[in-house]
């Protein structure tokens, strides 16, 4: 599987939709950097957050997901307590060929500061605004920002397209806008 280089990428966003809106390279004045880079995206963070807490006693549970284990923020900077979690989205929406899947690492500027992005892999043919789990693993309240660089996505072209996407399996998670919460 080759990880596919800023060339195709751009043609990829430009041409056929796959990042949108695309910034073509690194933007990186006074903030933490987003865009094109030589082997990936950096995605940016959205002002929308679920900032996950203990105030009414609540359980995270998968499989019976409530929504009293968060509170809702719109901000351009959000602080997540110490030794917690928040939910958050990418600004730009995603299009997966069929042929590629897509794996997600945090920025190191965040990851030296304790601050870890998880996101499971896009697969073929997935669509969507990407769901971002964000934790805090320090013992400090620890800042993000909106609208600034959180993690990079790189792109893998497999050898031949898969049997089976997501879209053609009809994924709980194609075309989510916004921050989807767990869904079973």
């Amino acid at each position: 599987m080759p990880v596919m280089p800023d060339r195709w990428i751009r043609e990829m966003a430009m041409r056929h939709g796959m990042i949108e809106p695309f910034v073509d390279r690194q933007q990186r004045e006074g903030c933490i950097s987003y865009g094109l880079s030589s082997y990936g995206y950096d995605a940016r963070l959205a002002n929308e957050f679920r900032i996950f807490t203990n105030v009414d006693g609540a359980i995270v549970d998968p499989k019976n997901f409530s929504e009293r284990s968060f509170v809702e923020r719109t901000a351009e900077v959000c602080t997540i307590p110490p030794n917690s979690f928040a939910l958050a989205r990418t600004v730009e929406y995603f299009r997966v060929p069929r042929d590629v899947l897509v794996i997600c690492l945090g920025k190191s500027t965040y990851a030296r500061c304790g601050i870890i992005v998880n996101v499971t892999p896009l697969e073929p043919e997935w669509e969507g605004h990407v769901t971002l789990e964000i934790s805090n693993t320090t013992p400090l309240p620890a800042r993000v920002y909106a609208n600034e660089g959180i993690c990079q996505f790189v792109f893998l072209k497999g050898a031949e397209p898969p049997e089976v996407s997501y879209a053609d399996r009809r994924g709980k998670y194609m075309r989510q806008t916004g921050v989807t919460l767990p869904r079973l």
